[in-house]
């Protein structure tokens, strides 16, 4: 087979990918092996691949390549998450391009937009998966809409409900004025903000006297019901029983007294505006006082606005300021810095606001998911410093706000038979539903037109919190074989910012529903940042396009790219260099290979220095084998890219090959060369879950493979017993042979011409790589001496002294000049050092490592200075 020049990574990342995909290698089906599953994070179904994308699902790559060279049924789900506020605003934004209001629609037909725009963008994330090489088993795409997820939703909320978890609440809620829907508390983002504050007067009913009461809201002050004040505070004692008349619209409202008012902040007095502060709503309810709601669904004041009505409360704050000042109501502006709430999904501000919602009581779904990851830690998190933060949000956790004011989701299979609230049922289905009816109302006359099923989808998280259930069928059919073989999944790999939303809740889930956890560990991946440590968005144009990055540098080169730079929960400060880095060794490898694969072979003798360097590597590679495992045992994925990179480079290119590499057109010997391929084969399939397109090419280079040869499925490398003693030598070897180099290029020796050497072994050192050092080196002879040698070259590795004896070649005086100028300089910067060392102030105050470095330092100065000296004496 013809190789290449060059490793062209855009043809074979096609060809290897149809390849693999027409072998079905990424297929999975139950058997007796035993399985390795993993489900991936559902990306938004309109959504686009971006970093965040690239990493996490190079790192589940990584996990389920390796599974499956090491004989585990390897089962990556892929999927597709409907996400129910940000697909709907994008239909409703189409439809109004199209001149098309969502409100003239019925649902039916907004629904029918919406999986047609789902159809048309919602595969373009899971085909760009595809370009970075992701070996899901394709033929198990769920979408969290299919008609089988929605169905596990739909019993999930009935079966809740049932077991009283599940109950319907007038409650101050999140609302999101552009999505308009409410969202649970995780969903919203606090940011602090340049703000104002505002002190306004009150004047007290029936008298001149006023109090003034500083708000960075002024346009709420149109729903106040009441003035707080704190029932200890003298200055405000003789209010008690009196009004307090609101600014603009006149309201007369009670003054109160509760301990709920903080009497050192700001002037003791607090305006409460029941329906738009969660604190509020409680004293309202305290103290029996009026609710007023100002605003319509979509942030706007309503008719209590009075002239307002209509506007935005932004330009409401604004124009009220004025109104205020105008009329003597505003003393005081100042600038001010506050927490504002916005949406996770929008970006809008968070309104407070009292609704009928749906909600899922916390209090018994956390213990089994607390006692999991904190107590028997049958779950795993990496890094586990996260466990403090899962631990803060479960014990502080609140009921879970599950109804969404949208279309685009599992509707809420709630059934209303009369206008009261309660008048309700819940089922499956519309059948059912009316059999509950009939039941409940005692009237057999019902029909299902006389039930309205409540408008409101579910929460998208409450579909996904089901997804490692729900994708094998484990909520309708909890006995099916796919759920009992693949479930719980093995590993889940995902961002820390969604650990409450979704990480948590599938927990919950999984304990509810299965008794069992969903998966063993979780590995949370850090933000991708760029070199000025910004995290990566559109908005500041630092995030590079990924397809971009792959056409530029190939899948390979982006996948070590990312990952040499990625540990667990630490943030990566992504350069296209590290690509390029990745390119390079891509680029290394292919030479390599190219370079094995153009030895002519004969059937003559092995030379020693091959056959040291084959037992050398193969000890090197168990050894480096041996951190790999205990890296991935500890999800160290960048770390165990790192001891295969520098194996292959470091140790193969640089070290091994020149070991082996026969003499200018002499051919290699046949065992040696069978050894190179199996050592090169051996790394092909350690860099494969992190290359795979290129190490399948080379290894199909190799030699004319079977399907059933393939490297994708071919065995991990088995580990075994190494000497350790053996790779501690070659590592002097490996010093000595850089002193070697280090003479004849700073003496301008040629690498063509031959040398002696003679060693006097200090350090009783092995001469098992002395034929390396001979080769390597281009040493005629290695001779054992007593004695050092007059008029030679000399160095040092350890205590060895090594001597090159050499003849007129080189300017005897001007060595002994630069030698000279060198000692001085060494023995000056020995007294430096020592002079630190015996100061008793430095040394008892520094740092113990700054010692130790002062102490080595000091070690090497007198190293050095004992080979300058010897180098000196052996040229006078």
């Amino acid at each position: 087979m013809l190789i290449p020049a060059q490793f062209n990574a855009k043809e074979a990342e096609q060809k290897w990918y149809d390849y693999w995909m027409k072998n079905d290698y990424f297929t999975s089906k139950p058997d007796n092996r035993t399985p390795y599953t993993i489900v991936i994070p559902p990306p938004n179904v309109t959504g686009v691949l971006h970093m965040g994308h690239m990493l996490n699902n190079t790192i589940q790559d990584v996990l389920i390549r390796r599974a499956r060279l090491k004989g585990f049924n390897a089962c990556w789900v892929p999927g597709t998450d409907h996400a129910s506020i940000a697909t709907e605003a994008k239909v409703v934004a189409k439809l109004k391009k199209e001149g098309i209001n969502k409100s003239d629609l019925t649902r039916e037909e907004f629904l029918k937009h919406a999986y047609d725009w789902t159809e048309k963008y919602g595969g373009t994330i899971l085909e760009q998966l595809k370009q970075l090489g992701c070996s899901c088993d394709w033929s198990r795409t769920k979408f969290t809409m299919d008609e089988d997820m929605s169905a596990s939703v739909i019993r999930s909320f009935v079966d809740l409900y049932n077991k009283g978890m599940i109950y319907r609440g007038y409650r101050m809620v999140n609302w999101d004025p552009e999505a308009k829907t409410t969202l649970s508390d995780e969903e919203v983002i606090y940011e602090e903000r340049q703000g104002k504050l505002y002190h306004l007067k009150y004047q007290i009913e029936g008298s001149n006297e006023f109090v003034t009461i500083a708000t960075t809201r002024p346009e709420t002050i149109l729903g106040d019901t009441a003035i707080c004040i704190h029932p200890d505070d003298e200055r405000y004692v003789h209010l008690k029983g009196k009004s307090a008349i609101v600014p603009i619209c006149n309201r007369v409202i009670p003054i109160i007294f509760d301990e709920y008012v903080d009497m050192e902040f700001g002037t003791g007095c607090l305006k409460v505006t029941p329906a738009h502060d969660v604190n509020d709503k409680e004293l309202g309810e305290k103290h029996n006082l009026e609710i007023i709601d100002i605003f319509n669904e979509d942030a706007t004041l309503n008719s209590y606005g009075l002239h307002y009505q209509g506007k935005d409360r932004f330009v409401v704050r604004e124009d009220i300021a004025i109104e205020l000042e105008a009329i003597g109501a505003l003393t005081k502006v100042e600038n001010h810095v506050n927490k504002v709430g916005t949406s996770e999904r929008t970006k809008a501000v968070i309104e407070p606001r009292l609704s009928d919602q749906w909600f899922l009581k916390m209090d018994t779904l956390v213990k089994p998911a607390l006692k999991a990851v904190l107590e028997t830690e049958e779950i795993k998190l990496y890094p586990n410093r996260f466990n403090n933060t899962y631990r803060h949000w479960l014990e502080n956790i609140r009921d879970w706000n599950i109804s969404r004011q949208l279309w685009w989701g599992q509707q809420i299979p709630a059934y209303y038979y009369g206008d009261g609230k309660e008048d309700f049922v819940v089922a499956e289905n519309s059948d059912d539903a009316l059999e509950l009816a009939k039941k409940a109302t005692n009237n057999q006359d019902l029909t299902k037109f006389d039930l309205k099923q409540d408008a409101d989808a579910l929460d998208t998280w409450f579909s996904s919190w089901l997804w490692p259930i729900a994708v094998f069928g484990g909520i309708l059919e909890p006995e099916n074989e796919d759920f009992k073989y693949y479930y719980p999944t093995n590993d889940l790999v995902t961002g820390p910012d969604i650990l409450f939303f979704w990480v948590a809740r599938m927990i919950f889930a999984g304990y509810e529903y299965t008794g069992k956890k969903p998966f063993n560990n979780v590995y949370l991946t850090g933000l991708v940042r760029d070199k000025q440590r910004r995290k990566m968005s559109k908005s500041l144009g630092n995030s590079p396009e990924p397809l971009e990055l792959i056409e530029k540098f190939g899948a390979d080169g982006v996948r070590v790219g990312l990952l040499l730079s990625a540990s667990a929960g630490n943030d990566i400060m992504f350069d296209e260099e590290l690509c390029n880095n990745g390119k390079s060794f891509a680029n290394k490898i292919w030479n390599a290979f190219r370079l094995i694969k153009g030895f002519e072979v004969a059937d003559i003798s092995q030379p020693e220095s091959s056959k040291v360097a084959i037992e050398w590597y193969e000890a090197k590679l168990q050894k480096t084998l041996t951190e790999i495992e205990d890296h991935f045992e500890k999800y160290r994925l960048s770390d165990a890219l790192m001891a295969i990179y520098k194996l292959v480079w470091d140790d193969f290119c640089s070290w091994f090959l020149e070991m082996i590499k026969p003499g200018y057109q002499q051919p290699i010997d046949k065992t040696t060369f069978d050894k190179a391929i199996e050592m090169l084969e051996n790394n092909l399939k350690l860099l494969h879950p992190f290359m795979p397109f290129l190490t399948e090419e080379i290894w199909q280079h190799i030699e004319d493979r079977t399907p059933a040869e393939a490297l994708i499925i071919s065995k991990w490398p088995e580990s075994k017993a190494f000497n350790e003693q053996l790779i501690a030598d070659f590592d002097f070897a490996a010093e000595v042979i850089s002193g070697i180099r280090t003479i004849r290029k700073e003496k301008n020796i040629s690498f063509k011409d031959s040398i002696d050497l003679k060693v006097i072994n200090n350090e009783n050192s092995s001469a098992y790589f002395d034929s390396v050092i001979l080769k390597l080196g281009n040493v005629v002879s290695l001779e054992y001496i007593k004695e050092a040698v007059d008029g030679a070259l000399t160095f040092r590795a350890k205590s060895n002294e090594y001597f090159i004896p050499v003849s007129g070649s080189i300017d005897v005086a001007a060595e002994i000049a630069k030698l000279t100028e060198e000692l001085k300089y060494t023995q000056g910067f020995l007294r430096s050092v020592q002079g630190k060392l015996s100061n008793e102030k430095f040394v008892s105050g520094a740092p113990a490592q700054v010692i130790e470095n002062e102490r080595k330092k000091e070690a090497d100065a007198l190293a050095k200075i004992a080979t300058i000296e010897q180098s000196l004496k052996s040229l006078q």
